[in-house]
């Protein structure tokens, strides 16, 4: 696999990326040479090391110790991302995790004895059971350890996952609606008082630790996916100009190698995107961001042009600005109060711009 993505980036990566995100797996499963083989090949095929302002690791507890860190530090890694997930052992046991509360603080002690500069906690609230005083205990456990960021994100039940079956078999309750906007309420309100940042509808930083990498996502920017799974959002011709073509590789590992092997890329499926759909979604994305959308802005990353000189995204934000769920900030829509518990409906009425 690890050389399978390396051909893939020589492939296809650009020199020099801007920041780099190796996760939506557990990169930290794999050993120190593994690492070293292939964080020198990237760097090799990119010079990452000199031109990302942000490299970060997803690592689940389990798999991080002293040595992983350190590891990972001396290989250009300065940003890792621990997927905590719950402070319950039966909760963690339920979402089919294989590491303890225990395991969870040790992985963060490691990362900090071994002298990484940022670490991330991932959390997931309102799962079935959960109460605002256990999550009131669980956010006052983490806040303890001093994180410089936090993602904290609403428990949802995916179709065709084991969460979504045992939801529609009743072997789980939802988190009632108001329950959900308890927690929520709580963790903003809590993490605020810290000193956070809610610079993002589900994630929080102290002092200038943003996460670089995905707030280029939810500014719509462009990015190049690797490895199996991976989604790209390209120019065309597979720049990282404006994001036209979004693409998806083979889930497989079995599966993305051999087509690397046989065809020299994974590409399973491609799509590209109108003027309207790109202005929708960019709307969408930015407006889960606490700085909002800029309306040129966004007509210009979208590659929109009206030659009547209308723009349908500015027109759902004034209704919606009339309806109180959205606040225009100095030429910036934003979340109103009102609406930033509405996030997900606010945002699906942009997606209605492409239609």
């Amino acid at each position: 696999m690890l050389s399978a993505i390396l051909a893939e980036a020589e492939a296809f990566a650009p020199r020099e990326p801007a920041t780099v995100f190796l996760g939506g797996g557990t990169p930290s499963l794999l050993s120190g040479d593994q690492l070293r083989r292939f964080l020198d090949g990237l760097d090799r095929l990119t010079g990452f090391r000199g031109s990302a302002v942000e490299v970060t690791a997803e690592c689940n507890p389990e798999s991080l110790d002293r040595h992983k860190a350190k590891w990972l530090l001396d290989l250009g890694v300065r940003r890792l991302s621990i997927g905590f997930q719950s402070l319950d052992d039966a909760v963690l046991e339920r979402f089919g995790r294989v590491h303890t509360v225990e395991d969870s603080f040790r992985a963060f002690e490691a990362a900090r004895v071994a002298g990484v500069p940022e670490i991330n906690v991932d959390l997931i609230y309102a799962y079935p059971g959960q109460t605002a005083a256990q999550w009131d205990a669980d956010l006052a456990r983490v806040l303890s350890l001093s994180p410089d960021h936090v993602s904290a994100y609403n428990l949802t039940f995916e179709e065709e996952t084991p969460f979504r079956r045992w939801l529609d078999q009743g072997i789980l309750a939802k988190a009632s609606e108001d329950l959900e906007l308890e927690l929520f309420d709580r963790v903003r309100a809590r993490l605020r008082g810290a000193g956070f940042e809610a610079y993002e509808i589900s994630n929080y930083a102290r002092g200038e630790k943003r996460c670089a990498h995905n707030v280029n996502y939810w500014r719509n920017g462009a990015y190049l996916g690797i490895g199996p799974s991976a989604v790209s959002r390209l120019g065309d011709g597979g720049s990282l100009d404006a994001p036209y073509v979004r693409r998806g590789n083979v889930k497989s590992i079995q599966g993305y190698v051999q087509r690397v092997r046989e065809q020299g890329h994974a590409v399973q499926w491609e799509e590209r995107l109108d003027a309207a759909a790109r202005l929708g979604e960019t709307w969408w994305l930015g407006l889960r961001l606490a700085e909002g959308v800029d309306p040129e802005r966004a007509r210009r990353v979208a590659g929109f042009a009206n030659p009547d000189g209308g723009d349908p995204a500015l027109d759902t934000a004034r209704r919606l600005e009339g309806q109180g769920l959205l606040l225009l900030r100095d030429g910036r829509f934003v979340l109103s109060e009102r609406g930033t518990p509405l996030a997900d409906f606010v945002g699906r009425e942009f997606l209605e711009v492409a239609r």
